[in-house]
């Protein structure tokens, strides 16, 4: 059960690769939290010039994945776990929301996919799997119910907060002795989904979200 957080895709433009790449590696803490960010070096690894990476950092910046300081540059933003609650709290008014909207709105080839990657779940065994795949995996999953959910909007918020969200998760992954049971809770959820389930979905999305902190405070 590996997946990548960001897929190449040739249609996006260089900034947006760059934005995406670096996005992922510091939710991942691949870029660890305090660490210095040098465009140079991040462009010549990604193939790009400096620009496209300047840009996405602009972009990181007002996602708090990284910050700048005058004459001193930029840097990945600490880990800061006082804020667990608060984003919790957004996270559990946001994620049913959208779980409820993916289940009025999502297309058919969604419910499929939905169905199938219930299925998948279903039938793998997660606690066999690295953590950090897993942890990728529940990035897919959640952005794919956000996209469904039709608000644009609704998707940008979710998607930051989840980031930040993961990056605590990360964080203590060494200490949780698996997230499999975070990612067969999925189950249920994404057949909900598919199945038009609004109250349900919402409901399970809830839970999801809850059990999440319940499992970092543990950790702490």
């Amino acid at each position: 059960m590996t997946n990548a957080t960001a897929a190449a895709e040739p249609d996006l433009s260089l900034s947006e690769h760059a934005y995406r790449s670096l996005r992922d590696q510091l939710i991942m803490l691949e870029i660890r939290p305090g660490d210095a960010i040098n465009d140079s070096a991040l462009a010549a690894s990604l193939g790009i010039g400096r620009t496209p990476v300047r840009e996405a950092l602009k972009r990181l910046e007002s996602d708090h994945l990284v910050v700048s300081y005058p004459r001193r540059g930029t840097f990945a933003t600490r880990v800061d776990f006082t804020e667990l609650a608060d984003i919790s709290e957004i996270r559990q008014l946001l994620e049913p929301l959208a779980a409820r909207r993916a289940a009025r709105n999502a297309t058919a080839p969604m419910r499929a996919k939905f169905r199938d990657l219930a299925a998948n779940i279903a039938r793998s065994e997660p606690g066999d799997s690295d953590q950090h795949d897993l942890m990728r995996f529940d990035i897919k999953v959640h952005r794919q119910i956000y996209a469904a959910a039709g608000n644009a909007h609704l998707e940008d918020v979710l998607i930051r907060y989840d980031n930040l969200a993961t990056r605590i998760w990360c964080l203590v992954l060494d200490k949780i002795p698996s997230v499999a049971g975070h990612i067969t809770e999925h189950v249920k959820l994404l057949q909900a989904i598919a199945d038009g389930d609004g109250e349900l979905s919402a409901g399970l999305a809830l839970e999801h979200v809850t059990n999440f902190e319940k499992t970092i405070r543990t950790a702490l």
